[in-house]
């Protein structure tokens, strides 16, 4: 008789068992939206997207902040705000969305993708060491998932080189290293509040830095170049990148959940690697010990195959978890993002207006980079699943930690 659940078996988890919805909204949240519909701003540089802004700032512990369209042009932004040209190299983690490394391409910058830690999968510093040449100019770190980089080492790294820091926190709203957020380390940072991110707008984004100059050229940037308080003497040329009432609405209603959400899942995801690293065969990424709060888009583990039956890869593996556990399609177990040298979404040469040169064009080919540890998690051993499963209960941790456990002892049937 089968036992695992992919191969007709009883799974751990019973369908009608429900898992925690996302995004999550309230009553407060639709009587915010309510005021900003019949307020007269429904538009760019409102009260409540001000309130925000200083609020979120706050929070994270940043000098400077200001909301933008979204995450991915937030990097883009950044990198334009600190003088970031054409044919400068930028280093970025090989493990990522696309987005990091694509704002790069879109002010002609170079990419330069560096491979990642086995046990945290944010950029390797010791590799990015060896990258550096005279046309480097900045490093852009992505916290990625429920991992930080060692900010010690970032930070000291980018003093060495004279590089401009600027920290991707698309995942990590509310993350804490020595009791310092997200977002406060770096020359400037980019949040997304898309909606599967720990704080939601459906769209939108967000820029911290430490300058009143950065912040009033980010502030031009992103609103068609205008001046900061109407001064536009210092005009920058862009377009719009604006965010709505109606967003920052909804931003401030999840705000006010955020910490309790954080420190939630947080706890749980503290109890579920503890139940997985009693498993043969699972490793729990490293937590450092510099961080005194960890934020989940997704939490994620790694497999040690030599544990398991040959021919059992991390595919195999998420399968059948979704399979014994039922969780929700926006929930499913998945490998971690395709390494950007091999990425379906990241194909630089299929847009001509990076065509600049023969140089550039031969430059931004991610296939002259190698990223050995990105293509193992990505192929072979890594696994995510998204933060939402994390706002449920222990049990509800238990359950996943046996349904890991039931496959590994049972791997053979995957074969």
């Amino acid at each position: 008789m089968a036992k695992l659940a992919v191969n007709g078996g009883a799974p751990v988890r019973a369908k009608s068992l429900a898992w925690p919805k996302w995004p999550i909204h309230g009553s407060d949240d639709v009587k915010l939206i309510t005021e900003v519909t019949k307020s007269d701003r429904w538009s760019f540089d409102g009260p409540v997207e001000w309130k925000f802004a200083e609020a979120f700032t706050k929070y994270q512990g940043a000098k400077h902040g200001l909301c933008c369209a979204n995450g991915t042009v937030g990097i883009q932004l950044a990198l334009e705000a600190l003088g970031i040209a054409a044919h400068d190299e930028v280093l970025v983690p090989g493990m990522t969305w696309q987005a990091t490394a694509a704002a790069a391409l879109d002010i002609n910058a170079v990419p330069i993708l560096v491979d990642v830690e086995p046990d945290t999968w944010c950029i390797d510093i010791a590799k990015a060491e060896a990258l550096v040449t005279k046309k480097t100019k900045a490093l852009i770190i992505v916290h990625l998932y429920g991992c930080m980089p060692d900010m010690t080492r970032v930070q000291a790294f980018c003093k060495k080189h004279k590089l401009f820091l600027i920290e991707d926190c698309a995942h990590q709203h509310g993350s804490f290293w020595k009791g310092q957020g997200v977002g406060s380390f770096g020359d400037a940072a980019s949040f997304s509040f898309q909606e599967s991110k720990v704080l939601s707008c459906g769209e939108g984004g967000f820029n911290t830095c430490k300058t009143k100059e950065t912040f009033e050229r980010l502030y031009s940037l992103r609103n068609c170049g205008r001046g900061y308080c109407g001064d536009h003497s210092n005009a920058i040329q862009s377009g719009n990148y604006r965010l709505t009432e109606w967003q920052a609405a909804i931003l401030t209603g999840g705000l006010n959940r955020l910490d309790k959400q954080v420190k939630h899942r947080d706890a749980n995801a503290v109890y579920l690697n503890s139940l997985l690293a009693q498993i043969p065969g699972v490793l729990p990424m490293r937590r450092r010990r510099e961080v005194t709060q960890q934020s989940y888009f997704n939490i994620t583990w790694r497999l040690d195959l030599s544990k398991f039956k040959k021919g059992v890869t991390n595919i195999k593996v998420c399968k059948a978890l979704n399979a014994e556990l039922h969780v929700p399609g926006y929930a499913d177990f998945e490998p971690p993002y395709e390494p950007l040298n091999n990425c379906s979404l990241y194909r630089p040469q299929t847009k001509p207006r990076y065509k600049i040169d023969a140089a550039h064009w031969k430059a931004i080919n991610p296939k002259r980079f190698q990223l050995p540890v990105c293509k193992d998690a990505r192929e072979k051993t890594g696994i995510a699943i998204h933060h939402s499963v994390l706002m449920g209960t222990k049990k509800d941790m238990e359950d996943i930690a046996k349904a890991m456990a039931k496959i590994a002892e049972n791997s053979s049937d995957l074969v």
